[in-house]
């Protein structure tokens, strides 16, 4: 009779253990799972218009086709998304330039890497009233932004699209540099000062006015008032002026790393950007040194 409890209670044992085993296991499973699941999430913050914009139109089903999920999280501001990035919560950040990100590695302690250069938003000359600029009338109003970088910039475009003449200097130049100036303006164009995000705005003031990409997606000008002409980029100057996408340093060989660069240099983000933004934004898919990617 003893013998026999005995064998009972062994057994009862033996299928409690198997039980816990099994549970074990399976909760083993779940918790590998989970993580595994977990890993296939690329989170990415971005400021709208355009860069959240391509992630979540384009990027998003491309890298799905691969098993990735992307979560895109969008910012108005410059300096969160690189607090993110730099704290952990973000895996990823498209929405600055090089030197941007340089600078803010400096200023502030952040340790972040450039990956891959997405796009340009090139300054474009834009008319309410022509359809080319060659037919811009003596004496016309040209808006152009004010603060002294874009005004440098758009005067620049300008000459390089022959409306001004060669000031001959690489110091910042103005309004002042080129108004009754018949030699650098031959054609005394008004060149006028204006808030850069109300350039577009007064565009109906204007025989022609130079914009930033940005603000000219913003007035929907694409699609209805697309650009005279924009910018052309040497090599330096398409480094410097390429939207990149961001990690914290270490993190640019992880597989996420090289999942999102392969998607968002793909042939498909190509086409939408230039499907969608009809010249104010156009690709540059460069690392950077400017070698180009894919």
């Amino acid at each position: 009779m003893k013998n026999t409890i005995k064998k009972i209670a062994a057994a009862s044992l033996i299928l409690a253990l198997a039980g816990c085993s099994s549970s074990a296991a399976a909760s083993t499973a779940a918790s590998s799972a989970s993580a595994s699941s977990s890993d296939k999430v690329i989170k990415v913050g971005a400021t709208s218009v355009p860069h959240a914009q391509i992630l979540n139109e384009v990027v998003k089903g491309v890298l799905a086709d691969e098993g990735w999920t992307l979560e895109v999280t969008e910012f108005t501001d410059y300096v969160t998304p690189n607090t993110a990035l730099e704290e952990g919560s973000l895996d990823a950040n498209y929405f600055q330039t090089l030197g941007y990100m340089n600078d803010q590695n400096t200023s502030n302690g952040l340790h972040l890497a450039a990956i891959a250069g997405v796009h340009i938003e090139p300054m474009g000359i834009y008319s309410a009233k022509l359809t080319s600029i060659s037919d811009l009338k003596d004496g016309a109003a040209i808006g152009v932004p004010n603060d002294a970088d874009n005004l440098d910039r758009a005067l620049r475009l300008l000459v390089q699209k022959g409306i001004l003449n060669d000031p001959g200097t690489t110091d910042y130049v103005t309004e002042t540099t080129f108004n009754n100036n018949s030699s650098l303006n031959p054609h005394n164009y008004v060149i006028t000062p204006v808030e850069a995000a109300q350039v577009a705005r007064s565009l109906e003031d204007f025989g022609a006015a130079v914009i930033n990409g940005n603000y000219a997606l913003e007035a929907g000008l694409p699609s209805t008032k697309p650009a005279l002409v924009i910018e052309d980029f040497d090599d330096a100057a398409k480094i410097k002026r390429t939207n990149f996408v961001c990690v914290k340093q270490g993190n640019e060989s992880t597989e996420k790393s090289k999942a999102l660069v392969k998607a968002i240099t793909s042939e498909k983000v190509a086409k939408y950007i230039e499907d969608t933004y009809k010249g104010s934004v156009i690709t540059s898919f460069i690392d950077e040194n400017g070698k180009a990617i894919n």
